[in-house]
């Protein structure tokens, strides 16, 4: 097994044109860059995600970013349903519609549930750190739970509202944001990447 490459920059780009996904990512990392710049900010295109896995989508999106000239992180997520074959899986942002309504999404998921005994579910979140050089690092985590209908709760976002986590009575979209951080997907690939990349 090769020996992973360590983070050694002062900047980091966050591989993506969302905001919110900046500042969170941003947080997570502080300890470790000096400074953090987002593709909005490079003025870097959006990459078409062609991936078929979560994986596979988060290097894509790391590497095109990455070919600025910076080291660049970026992640992809989404919910997993076994009941559903999988889906949303890699298109769970598109399932919310053109207006990203993830109450929308939400009902696509309920309305396949119908009549099925399992209604496990996981998030996913891939993280890929990629060099310029083109070497990359991946983790995935995952938080597995149950689905409950009605959706409940206004804290989350996305599928939030109608994932409880296993071992837990309140949904993610209940959950004060601290404790979901906690044990989240993204939480849990956050921990193996800074072990892996930025001791």
């Amino acid at each position: 097994m090769t020996t992973p490459r360590h983070f050694t920059g002062d900047t980091l780009v966050i591989a993506t044109h969302n905001p919110g996904k900046v500042r969170e990512i941003a947080d997570l990392l502080r300890p470790y860059a000096k400074s953090f710049k987002s593709n909005i900010e490079l003025g870097l295109p959006e990459p078409e995600e062609t991936g078929l896995t979560f994986v596979a989508n988060a290097e894509l999106k790391a590497l095109a970013a990455a070919k600025a000239g910076h080291i660049a992180l970026a992640d992809d997520s989404g919910l997993v349903v076994p009941a559903l074959g999988g889906d949303p899986g890699i298109y769970s942002a598109r399932w919310a519609g053109p207006t990203k309504d993830f109450r929308i999404a939400m009902q696509k998921v309920e309305d396949g549930l119908a009549g099925k005994a399992d209604r496990s579910a996981y998030f996913v979140c891939a993280l890929s750190l990629a060099w310029p050089d083109g070497h990359m690092e991946t983790v995935e985590g995952r938080c597995y739970g149950t689905l409950v209908w009605p959706p409940r709760g206004e804290k989350g976002f996305g599928y939030d509202p109608m994932f409880v986590p296993d071992g837990h009575d309140l949904t993610f979209g209940e959950m004060d944001p601290a404790k979901k951080h906690e044990m989240s997907h993204r939480a849990d690939a956050f921990r193996q990447l800074v072990e892996r990349c930025f001791r």
